[in-house]
Formats: structure tokens, C-alpha cells, sequence
């Protein structure tokens, strides 16, 4: 005698497999795809393709901003991204509007990850920093729609704050190590914790007015100069008189700028450590990495490195063999927030902290992505402060703020920040661009 329960479920395994067996015969037709039940998270919400993808191109300051705008199938929901790459400005416009465009429209706007990767690769050859600054590009605008769809600021989904307001260094520079130690000393009422200084012109140049090769009529009028020996020996005083005039309570920061020989570099951070310095940035060139090995045996200063590297991947053995304690990354030039996490993850592992690069050659856009990224990793370290002009802010409403040495996002779906373009035409970008800097007798020096 069989109980109830155990005809039941006789039944219902003899249905299974009848209903199994008519499924694969095909008397039963079985589910279409296109069927299939929507997933949890897109109810409610319509299926949302990319319809168009333009660069916007500015320069209200001077440096050439390169803003990317990615429309969607939903009227009026937009994304944007920085694609700054002020020295080649229209080769980017030129990647996002025939390279870029077509590559995307028709594309799911979720499909982030899918995406960045598939653009990586797209054109074979490893990408240089004018595509991936397109695909930074599109890389910010689509986080900037996912946070709009969601109705979260992005560094929500990419795992929410880990402090308060973003702690920044700011910049003092001078002609005289006097005159340093007077604008950190106005950094400092200001609120400021942290100040990089540096005397003479952007990488320690016009430090000597009258170079031998422009005497002889030797290269461009515009090139720049540099006298190396001059720096080395300018940089420790400069740090003596700021300690002495500033005290050890502020945390000073310098940059190399990759312009010394690596032997002169590795004397100049050991001269320093006295001073103890919050980092000595890029001490080296990027085909020079190999003297980290040297330097690190020679010292104990904190060095920061990456700002020139173009690939994620040049990042993990410096990182893996602790060369190097800031990750100093230019979130455009590495191909945007996507990318810039993996690195950031990594770092983490192998106690590496971030320190964005932030300058001003950097669209608020830009800046509201580096602080997206700072609020949600743990091994945040510092960030660049984000200087932006009352004529960038009318531009650029929602921009990033700062206040007494922290920087402050707008609190608002996406990455915040939008786009006057009206204004923004007003304030064509330009192509000239001259980086060359020169010995006395004019041989280049590489940053």
C-alpha cells in the first residue's frame, strides 16, 4: 500500500520527465530568449542604448579641456567624461568623432567593463594617450549615466565613502627658497596640511635666463631651459629654508619631473631625507625604471610614479616589488575610472596608495572623477586640489570645491558635474603646445 504522499510525488517526477522528454522532441516549443524573465535590477527601468558620442572642446584658462558626451536612447540622459590630453587636444576630438562614435552607438550603456575592454583592444595595437584619452572619454560618461540611472553619486557604486572630504596638496612656487616659504606659510592659513614647492618656472626651469643655444640661435625661441646642476643644488635649500621658516607640522611634496640623469636624481631624494618629505614625485623617466632598484637600496623617502605611463600593466611589477608608495596616475591618460580602480585594488595588496594626478590642465569633470575614486578606496593617499577658476565653475557647473585643504564633490546623482557648451565655445582650443626643454647647449631633456 502506497501513502498519498508517495503517488504525489511519483507523479510529479513522472511529469518531469515526460514534460523534459517533450521539451527536447520539441512538442512542447521551449522558451525564446528574448522571453527570458528581466533581471531584478533593470525592472522598471527601459532598455538604454548609446545614440551618439561627441568631444566638446575648450580653453577658458589656457590649457586645451576635452569634455566627451555620450547620449542615450532616453531622451535628455546624457553622460560625461574627461578626455584631456591638452598637448595633442584635436587628435582626441578627431579618435572620439571618427573612431569612437562609431564604435559605440547601438551599444548597451550597462555594459561598462564589456566596453572599456573591447576599446582597449579595438584598434590591435595597444592603445598611446591619445585613445585612451577618448576611451576615458567614454568611460567617465558611462559611470556619469550609471549614477544618474541608479540616483547615486558614482562613488556609491563604487563602494561608498571612506572619509569625509578628500584631504589635497596644493602648490607653492618662487623664485627664492624665501619666497616658497612665504606662500606655504598663506597655504597653510588657508587650511592647506599638505603643499608641493618648487622654485623657479614647471620643473625647475628659468632658473637661468640666457641658455648658450638660444645665444647661438639654436632651436625655437619658446623651447625651454633647464640647468641641471643648478637644480640639484637649489632643491635642499629650498627644503631647509621652508622647514625653517614652515616648522615640521606641514607635509611637503616635490616633483622631479623625470629632468635629472637618475644618478643626479637618486643624490638629490637622498639629500632630502633629512626634511622628511611627504613624497619626492617621478624621480625618473619611464625607460628608466630600473634605478627604483638603487634608489629604494639608498633611501627611505616616500616616492611617487606613473603620471607618463600609458598602460595599466606597466604599473604591476613596480607595485608587486614595492618600488614605489603613491600610484601617481592621470586618470584620462590611463583610460578612465575603469582602468584607474584596478590599479587603485591593486595597490592595495601591496601597500600602495593613490595620489591622482590633478593639474590644471585637467577639465572638472576630471577633477570630479579623481574624488569619486578617492572617496571610495581604502588605500587612498593624497590628491592634486582641484583649482578652478570662477569662469571654469560658470562652465563647468557642479565643479568640485575646496575648503580648508579638503576637496568636496557635488552631492548629486552621477559624477556631479555639467556643461555650459555655449560658454564652452566661446573659449576656442588652440595647437600650440611646446614641452621641449634643452640643456645649454640645447640637447633635449626627456620628462
Amino acid at each position: 500500500m502506497h501513502s498519498s504522499t508517495e503517488i504525489t510525488r511519483r507523479k510529479l517526477l513522472k511529469g518531469l520527465g515526460l514534460g523534459s522528454m517533450a521539451g527536447m522532441l520539441g512538442v512542447f516549443p521551449a522558451k525564446a530568449a528574448e522571453e527570458k524573465e528581466t533581471p531584478a535590477y533593470k525592472r522598471g527601468l527601459p532598455p538604454l542604448t548609446i545614440t551618439n558620442v561627441r568631444a566638446i572642446g575648450t580653453a577658458p584658462s589656457g590649457s586645451n579641456l576635452i569634455v566627451v558626451k555620450v547620449e542615450t536612447s532616453e531622451p535628455g540622459l546624457y553622460g560625461l567624461g574627461c578626455a584631456t590630453f591638452t598637448q595633442r587636444a584635436f587628435a582626441v576630438i578627431t579618435a572620439v568623432e571618427k573612431y569612437l562614435q562609431d564604435f559605440c552607438v547601438g551599444k548597451d550603456v550597462d555594459n561598462i567593463e564589456d566596453m572599456w575592454q573591447a576599446a582597449f583592444v579595438s584598434s590591435y595595437w595597444r592603445n598611446g594617450p591619445v585613445l585612451n584619452n577618448a576611451i576615458s572619454g567614454l568611460d567617465q560618461a558611462l559611470w556619469d549615466i550609471k549614477g544618474k540611472r541608479a540616483n547615486m553619486p558614482v562613488y556609491q557604486l563604487l563602494g561608498g565613502k571612506c572619509r569625509f572630504a578628500i584631504p589635497c596638496y596644493t602648490h607653492a612656487s618662487g623664485n627664492s627658497p624665501e619666497e616658497i616659504a612665504d606662500n606655504v606659510t598663506k597655504y597653510m592659513e588657508e587650511g592647506y596640511r599638505y603643499v608641493r614647492i618648487q622654485q623657479g618656472g614647471y620643473g625647475g626651469t628659468s632658473l637661468t635666463t640666457e641658455p648658450d643655444f638660444k645665444k647661438a640661435g639654436f632651436a625655437r625661441e619658446s623651447d625651454q631651459y633647464m640647468d641641471q646642476g643648478k637644480y640639484v643644488r637649489s632643491v635642499p635649500r629650498m627644503f631647509d629654508t621652508v622647514r625653517k621658516q614652515c616648522g615640521e607640522e606641514v607635509e611637503l611634496l616635490h616633483d622631479i619631473h623625470e629632468r635629472l640623469e637618475p644618478i643626479d636624481a637618486i643624490r638629490v631624494v637622498e639629500s632630502l631625507e633629512e626634511y622628511h618629505p611627504f613624497f619626492i614625485e617621478d624621480p625618473f623617466s619611464p625607460e628608466q625604471m630600473e634605478w627604483f632598484k638603487q634608489l629604494r637600496a639608498a633611501t627611505t623617502v616616500p616616492l611617487a610614479m606613473g603620471e607618463l605611463f600609458n598602460n595599466i600593466n606597466e604599473f604591476k611589477e613596480p607595485m608587486v616589488n614595492r618600488l614605489f608608495d603613491y600610484i601617481r596616475i592621470h586618470i584620462s591618460q590611463i583610460g578612465g575610472i575603469t582602468p584607474a580602480m584596478k590599479v587603485a585594488r591593486l595597490g592595495e595588496f601591496y601597500g600602495v596608495k593613490t595620489a591622482w594626478h590633478g593639474p590644471g590642465d585637467v577639465s572638472s569633470v576630471g577633477h570630479a572623477a579623481n574624488a569619486h575614486i578617492d572617496f571610495a578606496v581604502w588605500n587612498f593617499g593624497i590628491q592634486e586640489a582641484a583649482r578652478i577658476n570662477d569662469l571654469q565653475r560658470e562652465i563647468f557647473p557642479g565643479s568640485p570645491i575646496m575648503k580648508d585643504g579638503y576637496m568636496y564633490v557635488n552631492e548629486v546623482p552621477g559624477l556631479g558635474v555639467e556643461i555650459d557648451e555655449k560658454l564652452a565655445a566661446k573659449y576656442p582650443m588652440h595647437t600650440r603646445s611646446n614641452w621641449t626643454v634643452r640643456k645649454f647647449d640645447g640637447t633635449i631633456i626627456r620628462p
